[in-house]
């Protein structure tokens, strides 16, 4: 079935601003949704999803009160939410296999949306990229707005805050105006928000991104775990000169939108580039390739089952 906006189906755009064009309301929830005043989410409620993860959960979850991400650029972060379970998927895509990862993100919500006497329907928010100079964002927009059409589950776009309708002029150079979003799960508001606390284990999860590692669900709402891996690094990564480099180079090799970085970017790819040299060997990492359990304890930290010896079951 089609993606629908106002309950009607869609064609598919031939560019964002002809979809904008086109739905010109979706242009003022996209104002009013970057109007909107930016969060700064407690990391004792929050499950925190970096590039390339996806994560899904209903109300009934104990551990988890806020889906977040942010540091997006080029980056869109892609929500689906059913309105009769209140189940949510967050995830934070890159473009690297688009047409393979909306799928797992719908899937996500509907395998927690099976209870009849919870009818809704399937709701879509759509945030990030900007108007940048490679079109990078452009291509994303569309291909995720198309592969979200090709879909068999209704899917109604709620919110579409993309590329140029998420583009901001600072300087006189082109960023994006929401970098980050939470979702409540209990009430399901959905808000631009900032993450000081990117964890559980966030080298790590950067490490996998950085050497290849596709989109992986991290998140086991049933259980309240946390699953990191396992995955596969070489142990001869020849990337120990990138410590040596200054911020501009780092920024223009290691960046899709180098003028549009978050304050931090730099410092982000070196803590992960030396976790990578400090961990030569993914084995070492994950013993007997078993995955990393993470729990949230009563104080609202997450926990490593693994090296505490604690049961995931």
């Amino acid at each position: 079935m089609p993606l629908l906006i106002q309950n009607r189906r869609i064609e598919r755009p031939g560019s964002t601003v002809d979809l904008f064009a086109r739905y010109p309301h979706l242009q003022e929830n996209a104002r009013v949704f970057r109007s909107k005043p930016v969060v700064d989410v407690d990391p004792k409620c929050l499950l925190y999803i970096q590039q390339r993860e996806f994560a899904a959960t209903t109300p009934a979850d104990n551990s988890v009160a806020v889906l977040g991400s942010d540091d997006a650029t080029t980056c869109h972060l892609v929500l689906v939410r059913h309105t009769g379970s209140g189940a949510a998927c967050l995830a934070h895509c890159d473009g690297s296999s688009t047409w393979s990862e909306v799928p797992l993100i719908v899937k996500a919500v509907t395998s927690l949306s099976k209870d009849p006497a919870k009818e809704g329907r399937l709701e879509l928010y759509l945030v990030g990229g900007f108007d940048d100079e490679s079109k990078t964002s452009h291509k994303l927009s569309l291909n995720l707005l198309s592969a979200f059409q090709r879909q068999k589950e209704d899917i109604h776009l709620e919110t579409c805050c993309i590329t140029e309708m998420n583009d901001v002029l600072v300087d006189g150079a082109h960023r994006p105006g929401v970098h980050g979003i939470g979702i409540n799960i209990k009430t399901g508001e959905v808000f631009p928000a900032s993450f000081p606390y990117k964890g559980p284990a966030e080298e790590l999860r950067s490490a996998r991104t950085f050497t290849g590692g596709q989109m992986a669900d991290i998140y086991d709402s049933n259980k309240g775990v946390v699953k990191i891996g396992p995955c596969k690094w070489s142990p001869n990564l020849d990337i120990s000169f990138w410590l040596s480099q200054d911020d501009d180079t780092i920024l223009k090799y290691l960046s899709t939108s180098p003028t549009a970085e978050p304050p931090h970017f730099v410092q982000h790819i070196k803590s992960t580039i030396q976790f990578l040299l400090e961990h030569p060997s993914s084995d070492g990492v994950f013993p007997g390739g078993q995955p990393q359990h993470y729990r949230r304890t009563e104080q609202g930290d997450w926990e490593n089952c693994c090296i505490y010896g604690l049961s995931v079951s």
